[in-house]
């Protein structure tokens, strides 16, 4: 059996360290990585995981092309890996970026509207879905208690919208809010993953939130 690994997180060797860092202090969480791909690729020589969704969320418009072409060199690199783009609600030139996305190989998109300082259904958003529309799938972070940008209550309103976009819900549909997350998740026509979910509820929590 090949056991897949949708939601990874991989870093440029420079900025790994103090990527990893940042982001421990950002969930509040005591992270046990180096952030490279090059160690993410080696977990497969002593794991049933065989297989990686990377991706790197880009925090600026600025930083998305960099972004893109690091994740999609990455794969090229390593063949176990399979690559997410990123985008940015700010944007001028999206259309081009997707099709140079789909160009580059990568295979959906990672949005994450919390790091990214946006409101998941903000009108610039919904300009993106509207291009990524029955293009790529979008895996999207979702649920923080400090914030309501990536509230599950706004997906709702996404899919209605756009019923020919793919989003898979991170977290669970919640982070941080797992159970406030459930009546949403319940009623919505979503796939989930259940990244960042057992290090804070354990196992038989996620597990009943999975059934």
């Amino acid at each position: 059996m090949i056991v897949i690994d949708c939601h990874d997180h991989i870093y440029h060797k420079k900025l790994a360290a103090m990527a990893v860092k940042g982001v421990g202090e950002y969930y509040n969480t005591e992270m046990s990585c180096g952030g490279t791909a090059e160690e993410l690729a080696e977990i497969t020589e002593d794991s049933p995981v065989r297989h990686f969704v990377v991706n790197a969320v880009a925090p600026n418009a600025r930083s998305v092309k960099r972004l893109n072409d690091f994740i999609a060199g990455e794969c090229k690199k390593h063949s176990q890996f399979t690559g997410l783009g990123t985008l940015h609600p700010d944007m001028d030139d999206a259309e081009n970026e997707i099709e140079r996305i789909i160009s580059l190989g990568l295979k959906g998109i990672k949005l994450h509207p919390d790091t990214q300082d946006f409101e998941m259904d903000s009108p610039d958003a919904m300009k993106l879905y509207e291009m990524i529309e029955g293009r790529l799938p979008v895996l999207m972070h979702c649920g923080d208690y400090r914030s309501d940008k990536s509230h599950p209550h706004r997906l709702e309103k996404i899919l209605k919208a756009f019923p020919g976009l793919t989003v898979v819900a991170a977290h669970l549909g919640g982070w941080s809010i797992f159970d406030e997350a459930v009546p949403y998740m319940e009623k919505l026509d979503c796939p989930m993953d259940i990244s960042s979910t057992m290090p804070f509820i354990g196992i038989e929590r996620t597990a009943e939130l999975i059934r």
